[in-house]
């Protein structure tokens, strides 16, 4: 990636690439509210954002000023340098997805500006009454909110630039689970003052009765208008996507090839790992022995506390020997995810001052058992020591770093690469010496190879090579990529179906695990080579202390730096 051009004079009255960077993070939470909450820096921020295309245009604009600045700031030691190349590269890639009307077609049924009527609201302070009062205030506000995302849609179907039938069809289904029963804002002020009863519970009315006129719309309008609108976005989108992604300018055959190659080791591994799970068995019928067989927690509530106990072990555990871990950073909660998530599990982050610690969250799908053979590897990626050792770092450093390095620049990447480097570290360590939880993470690790193949090969129509095991030399689809995760997932249906919708709405972010993680490894082995060659002991613990302290990259910068270390 190309660094920025930037001033290394002395003049003091220049800024330093950190603090261009700072003020972007404060005139973003002046035009976007979801970034003050999601970094609690405004608790008293009641708005919604304006999710409308004037919205959005009133963002880019800021982004030019911002990188115009950027242009003339000073760069005083490594990380101002890091954090002036990360902006450059964001706010670029961030531009160019909007230039190109990207930002008017983001129907998708996870981590799309339709959640923000949600999930912003799980964010929010709800310790006192008077954080109650701001959350009625913000439901009052979300009938504007869904408004204006609305006038964003409109636009870009005015355009022509349309999500994918599968895409409008899937938010349908997930506002209806919101707006069930007396709909989920309702659920969630339950927990408020008894006084402020009767103010709450009203203004979760009129929120919900404003995300149903949303939903009715995209039903009613949207919907029938995008009939016909192809699942994959084709190659000039999807380098648009992949570039937001990554923060690298990726060559898509490239990683498609590495995808099969990959797919074929893991595969290779996972045969002779269903073995020890059940003599002559092949992995499915592994898998459905653990899920009978296997260790389970029975109840909703236990295995919140069962995960919770999984991390707070790992970091008792890793502590001082694979990493430092900051005190703060030593807090960490296990979550059950509201109803209408996403089928897979997620991390939020804390905020900045750790007032609100860093959560794994778990959707349950209507289940009250749960097999764990496929949790370990899951929690280890989602909290100790995933996502939740690497933001939790950025956020204890973010005095030293810049807000942006540690929060809004981050590259799903960097953050996604370290965590699923984090699962094969645990394997690495010794800590998947059980069959059935080792053959749990090489599913997943598979179903990472499986994205990398079937997100690039859906997107642009790629032939499946001659010499593959599954539809040799078709073209694929999304009806085929569904087919062939199936083939390949220890999975339900029901999430296999969710996790390609997924893909192909949301183009590019797949691969950024299976990419992030190549990057991460490449980094550590050039890392460790480098000291060797020197005569220097290579310590695994120091290494990884500085590389989570780094803040955020894109890919080609991460793997240079980390390198460097």
């Amino acid at each position: 990636m190309t660094e920025p051009t930037t001033s290394h004079a002395t003049d003091d009255d220049a800024p330093t690439a950190r603090a261009v960077a700072d003020r972007w993070v404060e005139t973003l939470a002046d035009l976007d509210p979801t970034v003050g909450t999601a970094l609690g820096i405004r608790p008293g921020d009641h708005r919604m954002p304006d999710l409308s295309p004037e919205g959005l245009a009133e963002r880019a604009r800021a982004a030019r000023a911002t990188l115009a600045e950027l242009a003339t700031a000073r760069v005083e030691d490594d990380d101002d340098r890091r954090c002036a190349t990360l902006l450059h590269e964001r706010l670029g890639a961030q531009l160019a997805v909007h230039e190109a009307g990207e930002d008017l077609v983001s129907l998708r049924p996870i981590a799309s500006p339709v959640h923000h009527l949600q999930q912003l609201f799980l964010l929010m302070p709800t310790a006192s009454s008077e954080d109650w009062r701001v959350v009625a205030r913000r439901l009052d506000e979300v009938p504007a909110c869904a408004r204006s995302y609305q006038d964003a849609l409109a636009a870009g179907l005015a355009d022509g630039r349309l999500s994918a039938p599968r895409q409008a069809g899937a938010v349908v289904d997930q506002l209806g689970a919101w707006l069930a029963g007396r709909g989920w804002w309702a659920g969630f002020v339950e927990n408020g003052p008894e006084r402020l009863r009767p103010e709450l519970e009203a203004a979760a009315a009129r929120a919900a009765d404003g995300v149903a006129g949303l939903r009715d719309w995209i039903a009613g309008t949207y919907l029938p208008a995008c009939e016909g609108t192809p699942d994959g976005v084709g190659r000039e989108r999807y380098l648009l996507g992949a570039r937001a992604a990554t923060g690298a300018a990726i060559d898509p055959e490239e990683a498609y090839a590495w995808g099969w190659g990959e797919l074929a080791r893991i595969e290779a591994e996972m045969r002779q790992e269903a073995q020890r799970v059940l003599p002559g068995a092949a992995p499915a019928e592994a898998f459905a022995h653990l899920d009978e067989h296997g260790e389970a927690v029975e109840g909703v509530d236990e295995v919140r506390d069962w995960l919770q106990r999984m991390m707070d072990r790992a970091i008792a555990e890793l502590d001082g020997t694979v990493v430092d871990v900051a005190p703060p950073v030593r807090r960490v909660e296990a979550m059950i995810a509201p109803a209408g998530a996403a089928a897979a599990p997620y991390y939020t982050r804390p905020s900045l001052d750790f007032s609100r610690p860093g959560r794994t969250w778990l959707p349950t799908l209507g289940r009250t058992r749960f097999p764990t053979w496929d949790l370990i590897s899951t929690w280890y990626h989602e909290g100790v020591p995933g996502h939740h050792l690497q933001l939790g770092q950025w956020a204890y450093r973010a005095g030293e770093l810049s807000r942006y390095q540690v929060s809004l620049g981050s590259v799903s990447a960097t953050t996604e690469g370290w965590a699923l480097y984090a699962e094969r570290l645990m394997d690495e360590l010794g800590h998947l010496r059980d069959p059935g939880a080792r053959l749990g993470y090489l599913d997943g690790q598979r179903m990472r190879a499986v994205r990398v193949v079937i997100d690039i090969g859906m997107h642009l129509g790629l032939e499946i090579p001659r010499d593959a095991p599954f539809r040799p030399g078709e073209r694929w689809t999304a009806a085929l990529g569904e087919e062939f995760f199936a083939a390949r997932s220890g999975s339900p249906a029901d999430f296999v179906r969710s996790e390609v919708v997924r893909y192909l709405g949301w183009p590019g972010q797949a691969i950024s695990y299976k990419l992030g993680e190549r990057a991460w490894l490449a980094g550590r082995a050039a890392a460790r080579e480098r000291r060797e060659a020197a005569g220097e002991p290579f310590d695994l613990r120091a290494w990884h202390t500085a590389a989570l302290s780094l803040g955020s990259l894109g890919l080609a910068d991460l793997e240079r730096e980390l390198a460097q270390l």
